[in-house]
């Protein structure tokens, strides 16, 4: 079973507000509280796992005096001092699915399919689920993009034979120039989305092609778990109690060279880990024929 089962919220008192150096800060009384309730419960250890904002708050935490043990879960993959997250590739895994159901409709009706996915800041999911799916462009938000050449990129396809073409965009994805797409909630809150909409309209536009856009959603953080992700969940959680028990606290368990270890939380959130637009994964997939729009 994947996703939070036991439930989680960062609304209400347990919002974290953007404090110094863009770091989010907990309230000082609901770390107070915390301290309060676990000392009522007899909880002697706090094993948090998530992403960036969770390892921040777990390091906050541990800086009042509270034992914090961290793990490392979040699909965007994009948490600095280990090479993966747990819950990364079976987002990956829905993309390439994903991808390959929309083959078949744009190869059908010789359509631009659009196809965006998660990633904020970083373009994880979409550089290795577009090279899974067999997509033909990556937008990542490392690398901004001119429409311009997307557009000619398609049309040359197209004078070659290639009909149809498919494009996984990353929600933080942005053009040359340009900013990127937020849209503002009923409660006021902006977030990112939108853009394989723009994307999709600018392509039509400029190409003539008929072109549709899916957005992939909140479908890429649920459901059964990929092996890989089970195991490696089962590798952290053995690892994080093994390090608990030692007195290890304030680290976060890690993933390197093939071996689970253990560092220091705040080596996993002193900045995002992004795609580097000059790494092998880039170039792997620039020499398989993908354009990056750059």
């Amino acid at each position: 079973l994947g996703g939070t089962i036991i439930g989680t919220t960062n609304r209400g008192h347990f919002v974290a507000k953007i404090g110094a150096g863009d770091r989010a800060v907990v309230a000082a009384e609901v770390i107070e509280k915390a301290r309060e309730v676990l000392a009522e419960l007899g909880v002697k250890i706090l094993i948090i796992v998530g992403g960036d904002g969770s390892m921040t708050t777990a390091l906050q935490l541990q800086e009042a005096g509270i034992n914090c043990i961290g793990v490392p879960k979040t699909i965007d993959n994009d948490l600095e001092a280990t090479a993966m997250t747990f819950g990364f590739d079976s987002a990956v895994a829905a993309v390439a699915d994903a991808l390959d159901r929309l083959h078949t409709t744009a190869t059908s009706h010789k359509r631009v399919m659009v196809l965006e996915v998660m990633g904020r800041h970083a373009g994880w999911i979409a550089l290795h689920g577009g090279i899974a799916g067999g997509a033909d462009v990556i937008l990542i938000p490392e690398i901004p993009f001119h429409y311009e050449r997307l557009a000619d990129f398609i049309k040359k396809r197209e004078a070659t034979g290639n009909l149809s073409s498919m494009v996984v965009v990353a929600e933080g994805a942005t053009p040359k120039d340009g900013q990127q797409v937020l849209h503002q909630t009923e409660a006021g809150e902006y977030r990112f989305g939108g853009i394989g909409d723009v994307v999709a309209h600018e392509l039509a536009a400029r190409t003539g092609k008929e072109t549709r856009c899916c957005v992939l959603g909140h479908l890429q953080r649920g459901g059964a778990p990929t092996t890989l992700d089970r195991i490696l969940g089962t590798r952290f959680g053995v690892k994080a109690v093994q390090i608990a028990n030692e007195g290890h606290f304030g680290s976060m368990v890690s993933y390197q060279n093939y071996q689970v270890q253990h560092v220091p939380i705040a080596d996993a959130v002193n900045r995002l880990r992004l795609v580097q637009p000059s790494s092998q994964m880039v170039q792997t997939a620039r020499d398989v024929g993908i354009s990056f729009g750059d």
